[in-house]
């Protein structure tokens, strides 16, 4: 199995992004919609694809979410691509991602290419605001 990187086909704006992806940042990894993968193959749960991008190792290990699975998939890659995931794969930089990594997720119905067919569910844990 090649390493993974797992989006959400329904979203236009996921999608632009990934054909982003595909043209301009050169790795081995496939690239494919939740929609169309074998989730059990891969391990992941369709929960887990509506919440977040995932990252699944060729290795078997354990799969990544939203901006550590990007960060994967960006040292996947060549420079100056893989310096780009060394940083954002770091600890306190990708704790400081997830904030905004949720606020595109909530609003990227909102953003470039983006339609209402973009929008989470209002269940999602990624709508839910962080409690004070």
């Amino acid at each position: 199995m090649t390493e993974t990187f797992v989006y959400d086909g329904d979203c236009a704006f996921c999608t632009m992004c990934a054909r982003f992806l595909e043209r301009w940042i050169p790795t081995t990894a496939t690239v494919v919609p939740w929609q169309w993968a074998d989730l059990t193959a891969l391990r992941l749960t369709r929960a887990q694809c509506v919440e977040a991008v995932q990252w699944v190792p060729a290795d078997g290990g354990p799969a990544t979410a939203g901006p550590a699975a990007i960060a994967d998939l960006l040292r996947s890659s060549r420079q100056p691509w893989r310096l780009a995931g060394a940083v954002l794969g770091l600890r306190p930089v990708t704790a400081l991602a997830w904030p905004a990594y949720r606020w595109v997720a909530r609003n990227r119905h909102r953003l470039p290419g983006g339609t209402a067919a973009c929008a989470i569910p209002t269940d999602s844990p990624a709508n839910r605001q962080p409690s004070s």
